[in-house]
């Protein structure tokens, strides 16, 4: 699977962001989503998953809990990443990920989308 991701940008301390993968294919309802993102200097590290088909579980990282969403419309083939009262520290670049498992560890991811960048700064 092909995976497409877009949104990025800069926003100031609190603001919102919304990124998007889009899937190419006819089975992305069959594959668990997820987000994870690679700040400079640093691994890269898990943000939030989401089951496949429709069975809506989801997981984030504690330092995400509350303040992101993910979500998925299998008829768009597409994965959303909701992101509100942003900090300096998300700054990083987000990639889309895509597998069989629910990916909370870069190794159980099976396919990669290219990163978007955000940057949180006033």
């Amino acid at each position: 699977v092909q995976l497409q991701a877009s949104g990025g940008g800069l926003v100031q301390p609190g603001g919102s962001l919304r990124l998007s993968c889009a899937a190419a294919g006819r089975t992305f309802s069959s594959y668990a989503m997820g987000w994870f993102r690679q700040a400079p200097g640093k691994e890269r590290e898990f943000v939030s998953s989401i089951t496949r088909w429709d069975r809506g579980t989801t997981d984030y990282a504690d330092s995400v809990k509350g303040r992101f969403t993910i979500s998925r419309d299998n008829a768009k083939n597409t994965v959303y990443l909701q992101m509100n009262s942003l900090k300096p520290e998300d700054t990083a670049v987000y990639y889309c990920a895509a597998g069989r498992l629910m990916a909370t560890a870069t190794w159980m991811v099976d396919y990669w989308g290219q990163g978007t960048q955000v940057t949180v700064s006033s």
